[in-house]
């Protein structure tokens, strides 16, 4: 660069940098026939070329056990490096809903807030099986019970309208995650003027730890010790879950009163928290 940019010599550049000038004019030996990874650069081209998708780890696992070299992971990524075949993969950045409800709302009273939230599970067959599930933060009741193959966001008003009728009314807030169905025009377009929608961040389950603590005892009492043979066993079974937790489950928070017993007597009230300015 001095030699093109500020017209020096070759002399007083290399003498400027401190650089022999044997040193400079030594071709890399990359440049060079006698390259001794030239058989291996190339290979690992090919191999980049056939699997787009796959790192230099994956390479050298293929040179390893497929084609029986013994080579150092250290080196394959020293050329893969070299050869510019490394790839960022960029995920699609996810959608997060905008929150209609006022923010740190407690459900210091029945209705307030029901936390909803889908869970997995499986056939014997290997074909997916869809739950949704609403729970009622102060009184822990299950509100919500949908078991398919899939849950689209029509499916899921429809059943919340039910679920509202059944409860004499929707409640003041949804608490959600940012799933496709929960942030869809459909959803909030149901909610509009009716309930305020309550998106947790993106990444922080614990955010609506009401849904994920009632998901994860059905998970350990129940999903985990069954296989299911069929899309109705699977309904049935579930659908007699929630009934038992609402009307056996005792909770602890509950004074040891199950949810529906806690509900029947509950007389609390909503008191909106504002805040004050001096």
């Amino acid at each position: 660069m001095l030699k093109r940019v500020k017209g020096m010599s070759e002399r007083m550049a290399c003498k400027t940098v401190g650089l022999s000038r044997s040193t400079y004019r030594t071709p890399k030996i990359t440049d060079t026939p006698q390259d001794p990874d030239a058989e291996l650069r190339g290979w690992l081209r090919d191999y980049s070329t056939k699997h787009p998708c796959h790192g230099f780890r994956r390479a050298w696992a293929a040179l390893r056990h497929d084609e029986g070299r013994q080579i150092n992971r250290k080196k394959v990524h020293r050329l893969w490096t070299d050869e510019g075949l490394q790839r960022k993969i960029r995920s699609a950045r996810k959608r997060a809903g905008e929150s209609s409800a006022p923010p740190f709302i407690e459900a210091d009273a029945p209705k307030v807030v029901w936390a909803l939230d889908f869970q997995f599970d499986s056939t014997i067959d290997g074909k997916a099986i869809k739950i949704a599930s609403a729970v009622d933060e102060h009184t822990k009741q299950s509100v919500l019970n949908i078991v398919e193959r899939s849950i689209d966001a029509p499916r899921l008003v429809q059943e919340l309208e039910k679920a509202f009728t059944a409860a004499g009314g929707p409640p003041q807030v949804l608490r959600l995650d940012n799933g496709p169905e929960f942030i869809s025009q459909v959803l909030r377009g149901f909610c509009d003027g009716r309930v305020g929608l309550d998106y947790i961040p993106p990444g922080t389950p614990w955010n609506n730890g009401t849904a994920e603590s009632f998901n994860s005892r059905m998970r350990r009492e129940l999903l985990n010790r069954n296989h299911w043979t069929c899309l109705l066993e699977a309904r049935v079974a579930i659908a007699d879950y929630k009934e038992d937790h609402n009307t056996r489950h005792r909770h602890s928070s509950l004074g040891y009163l199950t949810p529906d017993e806690y509900a029947a007597q509950c007389r609390h009230t909503h008191t909106p928290v504002a805040c004050e300015i001096d």
